[in-house]
């Protein structure tokens, strides 16, 4: 496996990740949200790859990452005009439409739904790989590159670090930088990533009877998107579409994580201790007088949070810690994709604090 350590798009790294993805193989990119998994999203036996490689239930869809100003028409039956209206404020940038899937495009990377999911990153190593990717015409399919479920990479040692794989000290291209182990013919770098977390996704292949509904809040808010349609997203429904990482469990370090208010934190902590639990400590706003095993203070603002709150996820599962205790964040409409990780990652947590304190 080739590795890249450049950071910005140096063009034959990109021009070899080009040609992995062109031949079948996975290759490991940067975007904006977090580092994805890619594949030829019309190439079902590359596709394929992505889920083995991962782990990932194959009813659990992926998303088509596109190159500015690609011609969704290609991909989809229909675009409603506040779908365009969508792309053209926020493209490239931190955003999935579902849309009506074409019938010449495989249900690979749907999982046998009629809908699918694009989005354009607006990551500048993306957007290289997705220019030179057949011509710019191709569609990356990508999820995050971890293991399923487990707490997505925001840099590119993220993801050797989640595929066991070594890393090289350059970026050259000879035929002897090849490593070993694991599944993936690249890994790209491109520095940590900007927001940190997931794009948001908002279905739009049933405007007419459910107008646009909101499958997992991200980065841009309800409110964002009702500036620009003049409707705000109504929440999922039953009926709604599959849409990547909206399953209750996800985004879970191997430690187990729960949160609580201040308050209870520093009244639960010291309970925990006295029955020598090794408590990780993840805050906004936590006293330093807060003795823990390992404690990371994130900004106190939506956007500061998101991007430093996988790495310390990460980092707090690395330090033998037998819980990790995060500081519940502020609820408010700007912390929806914040809480909406928190939520899934610590959903197969529940009573754990209860049975270490027994």
């Amino acid at each position: 496996m080739k590795q890249a350590a450049a950071t910005v798009a140096d063009p034959a790294l990109i021009a070899a990740a080009a040609a992995i993805l062109e031949e079948g193989g996975l290759v490991a990119f940067p975007t904006e949200t977090v580092y994805g998994l890619g594949a030829d999203a019309e190439n079902p036996d590359a596709v394929a790859r992505i889920y083995e490689a991962k782990g990932r239930p194959h009813d659990h869809p992926v998303i088509v990452h596109v190159a500015p100003g690609a011609d969704l028409g290609y991909w989809t039956t229909d675009v409603p005009e506040e779908a365009r209206k969508l792309a053209q404020a926020f493209w490239p940038g931190p955003l999935t439409l579902i849309l009506k899937r074409h019938p010449n495009i495989p249900d690979a990377v749907s999982a046998g739904q009629d809908s699918v999911g694009m989005r354009c990153p607006s990551h500048p190593v993306a957007i290289a790989l997705l220019q030179a990717f057949k011509g710019g015409k191709g569609g990356v399919a990508a999820p995050s590159a971890n293991k399923f479920g487990n707490v997505s990479p925001t840099t590119a040692q993220h993801v050797r670090d989640e595929f066991g794989m070594d890393a090289h000290d350059d970026g050259a291209l000879n035929g002897d930088d090849a490593c070993s182990a694991g599944p993936l013919g690249m890994v790209l770098e491109g520095g940590s990533s900007e927001v940190g977390i997931e794009s948001t996704i908002v279905d739009m292949s049933r405007l007419a009877t459910h107008g646009p509904v909101l499958l997992r809040p991200g980065h841009i808010s309800a409110q964002q998107i009702a500036d620009v349609i003049g409707m705000l997203p109504a929440a999922p429904d039953q009926a709604a579409p599959r849409a990547s990482g909206t399953l209750e469990s996800h985004y879970a370090p191997r430690t187990p994580v729960t949160m609580l208010a201040a308050d209870a934190l520093a009244e639960t902590l010291p309970k925990l201790q006295a029955r020598g639990v090794k408590v990780a400590l993840i805050g906004h706003a936590l006293p330093a007088s807060l003795a823990a095993n390992a404690h990371r203070v994130l900004p106190a603002d939506p956007t500061g949070y998101a991007y430093g709150l996988y790495a310390a996820l990460r980092d707090m599962d690395q330090t033998g810690s037998g819980l990790i205790l995060v500081e519940t964040p502020p609820q408010g409409a700007d912390w929806a994709g914040v809480n909406d990780r928190l939520r899934r990652s610590v959903f197969g947590s529940a009573g754990v604090i209860a049975s270490l304190l027994k």
